[in-house]
């Protein structure tokens, strides 16, 4: 099965439930890296990768699918920082972040190319909770508190 078949698939058995035909089969050789009992990390699904959120590590991991391995990802993850939510655009090159930082929660994105980190501010100030981060890498839907209400926001970038 081809790469664009089996996102396809996934995509249809995530958002129905199921794929007819298709006998979708997990990569053993992948699957026990990346799971751990109580694992419900969200994985972030890009054409060349997959992100997540470790379970036990506090920490962002990258699995690029053309190895099978991870890679390292500089400048993102801080042992004084706690990942709440990870997003990834469709080329695997640009991550979108929440964490926990010395009692604030704080929106990013990450560069991997450049392995660059900049916060992303909220106007009007909220406490960021959730983010997606669109295929082409320009938009962020971010779920954001404010004032004990939820909001999704959008925010373009550039």
């Amino acid at each position: 099965m081809s790469k664009k078949a089996f996102f396809y698939c996934l995509f249809s058995f995530l958002l129905l439930g199921g794929c007819e035909g298709q006998g979708l089969q997990p990569e053993l050789g992948l699957n026990p890296r990346i799971s751990q009992p109580g694992d419900d990390s969200s994985p972030s699904l890009a054409a060349t990768g997959m992100a997540w959120i470790a379970p036990g590590s506090a920490q962002v991991r990258w699995l690029d699918f053309s190895t099978g391995f991870g890679s390292p990802l500089p400048g993102l993850n801080r042992p004084d920082a706690q990942p709440i939510s990870v997003s990834v655009d469709s080329a695997g090159k640009r991550f979108a972040l929440v964490r926990s930082l010395a009692g604030r929660t704080e929106l990013l994105i990450y560069e991997r190319n450049l392995a660059v980190l900049r916060p992303i501010g909220l106007v009007p100030a909220g406490v960021p909770a959730k983010v997606a981060i669109s295929g082409d890498g320009r938009v962020l839907a971010v779920q954001v508190s404010r004032g004990g209400r939820w909001q999704v926001e959008l925010l373009d970038l550039p």
